[in-house]
C-alpha cells in the first residue's frame, strides 16, 4: 500500500494536513479584515478634515487605539501569509528561502512600525 506522506509528516503524524493551519489562518484573517478594514475606512473618512490634534484625540480613545492595532496585526499577518503562498508557488531554486525569510521580516517590521505609531498617537508624544 502506498503512503503519500512525506517523512516529516509521518514523524509528526499529520498526514497530508500540513497546509490546513495555513489555509485557516489565511481565511480567518480575511474574515477579520472585512470588519477591521471597514472600521478603518469609516475612521479615515470621519477624520479626513480633522487637524492633527483632532486625530490624536480620536486615537486617545482606547477603543480606537485597540481597533487600529488589531487592523495592523490582522492585515500584516494576512499580507505575510498571502505573499508566502505566492513565493512558494512561483519562486524556485536558491532564491526561495531567502525571500521567504525576508517576507517574514518585512511583515514584522511593517507591523512594528505601525504599532509604534499607534501607541505614540494614543498616548501622545
Amino acid at each position: 500500500m502506498s503512503d503519500f506522506r512525506t517523512p516529516l509528516r509521518r514523524v509528526r503524524g499529520m498526514g497530508a494536513a500540513g497546509g490546513t493551519e495555513h489555509f485557516w489562518r489565511q481565511r480567518l484573517t480575511a474574515v477579520a479584515n472585512v470588519f477591521l478594514i471597514t472600521f478603518f475606512v469609516i475612521l479615515l473618512l470621519s477624520l479626513m478634515n480633522e487637524s492633527y490634534d483632532g486625530v490624536r484625540a480620536a486615537f486617545a480613545n482606547p477603543f480606537v487605539g485597540i481597533a487600529m492595532a488589531l487592523v495592523v496585526i490582522s492585515a500584516t499577518i494576512h499580507m505575510q501569509l498571502g505573499m508566502q503562498v505566492i513565493l512558494e508557488d512561483y519562486v524556485h531554486g536558491a532564491a526561495k528561502m531567502p525571500l521567504l525569510i525576508l517576507n517574514t521580516f518585512f511583515a514584522i517590521v511593517v507591523a512594528a512600525a505601525c504599532l509604534f505609531a499607534i501607541v505614540k498617537m494614543s498616548f501622545g508624544a
